[in-house]
């Protein structure tokens, strides 16, 4: 009877796995080579935990995981799994509880961004943007991450003297780009040790202050206030009393630029694996979820998906990742390398497959009179309304 259901369930995903072009054992980059015949059964049993551990495990290989998880989600496949018992279990657990709340807010910094400030400065662009590039005139990662820092300051119209916050501030790239280049103050938060001391050594000499504090516990008065890659880690519950927080903190005629990453349809929890083993508690808003938090706090003045531009982040995040491993495996083993390939990679074939979006969101407390203007017919006038713009050019 075992080898029955083992069988059967071996042929009902590889069905699936062929509506998609991918072929079990196959020879092409994005064939799934199976090294484990309960390898269906797990996933059947599990979900996407099953899928990403058994990855993990050496249960399984595929030399392009981004094309192979671009083909399952473009063709929609993973809307025609079952219902694993672990989805069931996560999405009770997260209509139960506020899982985060101030005292779980931690859980993520501890364990992503405190991994090692390593392995984060080999990954990522000199500045350490941990979040979409803008590639549209960029030829590499420098140039996109840079072109998103210049693209975030001339949105929220920084001036000379401007006090900017930044929410989750991560190793204070964008506070120090904003003081250098445009002449602001800034307190950046941040709920990882490990960045706020690195954003520190980063923003020495400049006015900028980084602290390690909930986004809840803010009360003063800014100019200008910046979200980049933070609110995936609000949870549904808590997206009003973001929005509550920041109209507080902004003065009347200031702006508030929100970039996330977001999903096409509203869910209350985490997919089971990345919840697991990269954002804990994380959750990706959707349309109507940022909608409804925004009604009545703000007014939207501006609304930009970025979303394709981060297939290219993610894949040049990978290879840096995996031409320094040779310095980084004597801190981390085998089965963490294969853990953050399969994170780099199937998020590169998602964001590929349009299946997840990157939201910029210019929201202001009343509405700008005469509107919103076109953000890039501010570039020229603020640069020189401040220094000689040296880090623009370098």
């Amino acid at each position: 009877m075992g080898a029955f259901i083992q069988n059967s369930t071996r042929k009902y995903f590889q069905e699936l796995l062929e509506q998609a072009d991918i072929k079990t054992d196959g020879c092409r980059p994005w064939d799934l080579k199976v090294n484990n015949d309960k390898f269906f059964s797990r996933v059947a049993l599990e979900g996407s935990l099953g899928l990403g551990e058994s990855y993990m495990d050496g249960w399984w290989e595929c030399d392009a995981l981004d094309i192979f998880f671009y083909k399952i989600l473009r063709r929609k496949i993973h809307q025609k799994v079952r219902i694993s018992p672990s989805v069931i279990t996560n999405a009770i657990k997260s209509m139960l509880f506020n899982r985060q709340n101030r005292k779980k807010a931690h859980e993520v910094g501890e364990q992503h961004y405190d991994a090692g400030n390593d392995l984060f400065a080999r990954m990522l662009d000199s500045r350490m943007n941990y979040s979409c590039g803008y590639w549209r005139d960029a030829e590499n990662l420098e140039e996109a991450q840079k072109a998103k820092l210049e693209m975030i300051c001339r949105k929220l119209m920084l001036e000379p003297g401007m006090k900017l916050l930044d929410i989750g501030c991560g190793w204070g790239g964008l506070v120090r780009y904003a003081a250098k280049n445009y002449g602001v103050s800034a307190v950046g938060l941040t709920i990882s040790r490990e960045q706020a001391h690195l954003a520190e050594q980063h923003c020495a000499g400049l006015p900028v202050e980084i602290r390690m504090q909930d986004y809840r516990e803010i009360q003063e008065e800014f100019d200008a206030i910046v979200s980049v890659g933070m609110f995936e880690h609000v949870g549904y519950k808590n997206y009003s009393t973001f929005m509550d927080v920041a109209r507080r903190c902004l003065r009347e005629e200031g702006l508030f630029l929100l970039h996330t990453i977001a999903s096409n349809t509203s869910v209350r929890q985490c997919d089971s694996w990345f919840d697991k083993y990269i954002f804990p508690n994380g959750m990706l808003p959707s349309i109507k979820q940022l909608g409804d938090a925004i009604e009545d706090t703000f007014v939207m003045e501006d609304w930009h998906n970025i979303g394709a531009h981060y297939d290219k982040t993610l894949l040049a995040w990978y290879a840096n990742f995996a031409s320094s491993w040779d310095e980084l495996k004597k801190d981390y083993n085998e089965r963490f390398f294969r853990m953050w390939r399969y994170y780099l990679l199937s998020l590169a074939g998602g964001f590929r497959a349009r299946n997840m979006q990157v939201w910029q969101v210019v929201l202001s407390p009343e509405g700008l009179d005469g509107g919103y203007p076109d953000f890039q017919r501010t570039r020229q006038s603020t640069r020189q309304s401040y220094g000689n713009g040296e880090e623009l050019r370098n």
